[in-house]
């Protein structure tokens, strides 16, 4: 069988693919004064920083649970609000930003794709563009700075491991996930563009400005992970392979992608079992 398509894709122009609202590296870090954004004209916080997938989450999970347990309850108008874990994932019938996509039986044998992890970057209209999570290289970033060649990442970040994110040639960088409830002090920077609440992606652009939060002690070096090459597709692409079986797609909370679940090789498996659960906390 064939390589799915994102193998043959032609390298997208990022900047027109991301729509990247910084002038540069440089002026956006420099800009930055570490203090927390304040709302205009007295205005309280918006309260649209809850995560809206949480919410999506404890609704499909609880009609999961009253329809196992009893289906009729699952219509009954007064139920007690659904607690679910801090790790939890559920099927999503087409993709969308921060979704995963679980390779499947039919792309075995594929040496790049098969049991592979992927993480939905973005989903706009000029395609979706995410990384592979669970490819990690045998290199550091120090031993890969040929990669990264005119980027000051080898010399911030070069005890951090490397991961194959993808055969598109392009270098991205997670920060992220942060423990939920804890504040955002990297969101509202607005230096990065965020998947979920708690985690953001950035390329090899917004690198120095990376390098300038962990020199500022606004992150650590271990909340970042950096990835070699990305994955694309054109625009109705991954509808396609979707419908032809090639892909589960999944929504997942923050939890399911921190670095040591990833590191430790089951992600995978731990996804499958995560999404085929039927029950509530």
């Amino acid at each position: 069988m064939a390589l799915p398509s994102p193998a043959g894709i032609a390298k997208p122009r990022l900047h027109l693919l991301f729509n990247h609202r910084r002038a540069s590296s440089a002026v956006t870090c420099c800009s930055y004064n570490g203090r927390s954004s304040e709302p205009e004209d007295g205005a309280a916080p918006s309260t649209d920083a809850a995560d809206w997938r949480s919410f999506r989450a404890k609704l499909i999970l609880k009609e999961q649970y009253a329809k196992s347990v009893n289906p009729a309850a699952a219509a009954m108008p007064s139920q007690p609000p659904a607690k679910i874990a801090d790790k939890w994932a559920h099927p999503l019938m087409e993709p969308e930003k921060g979704c995963l996509l679980i390779a499947t039986e039919k792309l075995d044998g594929s040496h790049i794709f098969e049991r592979t992890v992927i993480l939905l970057l973005s989903a706009g209209v000029l395609g979706p563009v995410g990384v592979i999570l669970n490819r990690p290289s045998l290199m550091s970033i120090k031993e890969a700075q040929s990669i990264f060649a005119e980027t000051d990442i080898a010399g911030a970040f070069s005890g951090r491991p490397l991961f194959f994110g993808g055969p598109l040639e392009e270098c991205f960088f997670l920060l992220g996930p942060r423990e939920a409830g804890a504040d955002d002090v990297v969101g509202r920077t607005g230096l990065f563009d965020e998947v979920m609440p708690g985690l953001h992606y950035g390329t090899r652009e917004s690198v120095g400005c990376a390098a300038e939060l962990v020199k500022r002690g606004v992150a650590s070096v271990r909340d970042f992970r950096f990835f070699d090459g990305f994955c694309g597709w054109e625009r109705e692409q991954l509808r396609d392979e979707v419908n032809a079986g090639l892909w589960r797609v999944a929504a997942c909370s923050p939890a399911v992608l921190r670095l040591t679940s990833v590191v430790k090789g089951g992600l995978w498996e731990e996804v499958q079992e995560l999404v085929g659960k039927r029950r509530v906390w």
